[in-house]
């Protein structure tokens, strides 16, 4: 349980990598913005439907983590539309007020969307280690993007790099606090079949954040060979990964 939670401090901080940026870069190129998002698009793609549904398939039978894996789906496309938010703070040429509200908009949207991650991260210790740390590095990757797009607005739009830095800090906490939740709230109610379960559906939510919000919006900021490439690069890296872990 302390590796669990360790890792899940771990996924959570590297959205300070992505904060931190703004203090070595003046401007990031954004094709760097578009690469990293697809790379981590990639990785989450290729652990949701090799690791965590393999595994789920495995233990309880390919109809109850087929069925378990869209459920997940339909509850974070719920989510999304509920709780809407956006990347796309650069994109429009927003005046320095509207840009800091978009920077804080991203802020939250992040922040709330991080939470179920940290649980993420916990279930999938719970069941193997091994799978734990596989799931926490494809979501340390997916986080470094989001601290670049809580960050970069908000520096632009004030020109203080310490409040944009704490905005994208403020955001990587929030998954520790969800394995809390879930280690609080839910721990009494787990076995191997509802893990099972939860792995299949975690595996559903990270596809559908991956299609949903990495993707679109790095297409949107150059070239779509720039993400393409992201996308092999990571699901290899992943790949390499999992034969060496």
């Amino acid at each position: 349980m302390i590796n669990a939670f360790i890792l899940t401090i771990l996924a959570g901080l590297s959205t300070l990598i992505g904060g931190a940026i703004i203090f070595f870069i003046k401007k990031p190129k954004l094709s760097y913005l578009s690469l990293g998002m697809g790379f981590a698009a990639g990785v989450m793609i290729f652990i949701s439907l090799t690791e965590l549904l393999g595994e789920s398939i495995e233990n309880i039978g390919y109809n109850y983590a087929i069925i378990s894996f869209f459920v997940g789906i339909l509850i974070i496309y719920l989510i999304d539309i509920l709780i809407p938010h956006s990347y796309e703070a650069e994109n429009p040429p927003c005046k320095k007020k509207e840009l800091e509200r978009c920077g804080r908009l991203v802020a939250v949207g992040i922040t709330i969307h991080n939470i179920p991650e940290g649980m993420i991260v916990l279930f999938s210790s719970i069941v193997d280690i091994r799978l734990g740390l596989i799931v926490a590095i494809a979501i340390a990757i997916h986080n470094i993007p989001e601290g670049i797009a809580i960050a970069m607005p908000i520096y632009y739009a004030t020109g203080n790099k310490i409040k944009a830095f704490s905005y994208a800090a403020f955001s990587g906490i929030a998954e520790p606090i969800g394995a809390i939740i879930a280690y609080l709230f839910l721990m009494n109610f787990l076995n191997v079949f509802i893990l099972n379960i939860i792995l299949a559906a975690v595996a559903g939510i990270m596809v559908f954040i991956s299609f949903d919000e990495l993707l679109p919006n790095a297409l949107k900021y150059e070239k779509h060979h720039i993400t393409i490439a992201g996308v092999f690069i990571g699901m290899a890296v992943m790949a390499v990964s999992l034969a060496v872990i």
